[in-house]
């Protein structure tokens, strides 16, 4: 009896440890009337929002065949919300210090407009894995 007691209490201890650990996703997609910015992001589940939000790390960089001394690569963060309900997925972008604004409906991918306070505006198409 102590032994299956002793199971139970086991299994519901990893449950709670594996409930608390944090969902990963990976971000991909291209910005640009030509897909010449390459972004890529890693998240991480913010457990303590009420709504799903992710969080993380961002990568741009420049893939256009315009670029002479490399790829051109910028750092930024990426926070956004995922609603099931309406398939909807609403973005912050920081980049560079600027910040974005993203708003999309899912089809086969999130596509949509990323509009910036410095006013400039770049398509944006993103998976999000």
């Amino acid at each position: 009896m102590r032994a299956v007691r002793a199971l139970i209490v086991a299994v519901a201890v990893s449950n709670l440890v594996a409930g608390a650990a944090a969902a990963q996703r990976e971000v991909f997609g291209y910005a640009g009337d030509l897909g010449e910015w390459e972004i890529t992001a890693s998240v991480t589940e913010n457990a303590s929002m009420p709504t799903i939000e992710f969080s993380g790390p961002l990568v741009m960089k420049h893939v256009g065949i315009c670029t002479r001394e490399g790829p051109e690569e910028r750092s930024g963060e990426i926070r956004f919300h995922l609603s099931n309900a309406s398939s909807r997925l609403n973005a912050t972008i920081m980049v560079a210090g600027v910040e974005c604004r993203y708003s999309a409906k899912l089809a086969d991918f999130y596509s949509g407009i990323m509009t910036c306070k410095d006013g400039q505006s770049l398509q944006l198409k993103l998976w999000v894995k």
